[in-house]
């Protein structure tokens, strides 16, 4: 095996800040500004490791434009009612998988906890992200981005993106 280029490795830092702001926004609360790291045309799903081994396509989120993230983040503040919790995500390095000249493909496995506001603790949700990201244009943006979970129980709906 080739050790990677320094340009293959500066894609895959960039890649790897792209998940960790991802992260952070969500972890921070800061819902509103999670669909910017989206392209307009993108595709962000949710799908049990079950279900996208088998070619199964319901997922447990699904959303096929920035639109749709966005009107996800206002039914989370204006609509839904649920347990008051805390997310913290933990991440595993992201690997490029492929590349072109403007779209890579990237794997990041994930672990994220949940923390009731009874101080509780537990994991709530691990797999891995596949993402697609875009580097054509100023910033990177995610295409494409699925989270695939190994957990076969969710523990309270899900309402915050993963």
């Amino acid at each position: 095996m080739a050790l990677p280029s320094l340009e293959d490795m500066q894609v895959q830092h960039v890649a790897a800040q792209l998940n960790a702001l991802h992260a952070e926004l969500i972890d921070d609360d800061r819902l509103e500004e999670w669909p910017d790291l989206f392209e307009d045309k993108c595709r962000y799903s949710v799908i049990s490791a079950e279900n996208h081994n088998r070619s199964l396509n319901l997922a447990a989120v699904f959303c096929d434009s920035r639109g749709m993230l966005v009107d996800r983040v206002v039914s989370l503040r204006r609509a839904n009612i649920f347990p008051a919790h805390a997310y913290r995500h933990i991440l595993g390095p992201t690997r490029v998988v492929s590349s072109n000249e403007q779209i890579i493909s990237a794997q990041t496995n994930y672990v994220v906890l949940m923390t009731r506001n009874d101080g509780q603790t537990s994991i709530y949700n691990s797999g891995k992200y596949i993402d697609e990201i875009d580097f054509s244009g100023d910033a990177p943006r995610f295409v494409s981005k699925t989270a695939i979970f190994d957990t076969h129980l969710i523990d309270t709906m899900m309402v915050r993106p993963i």
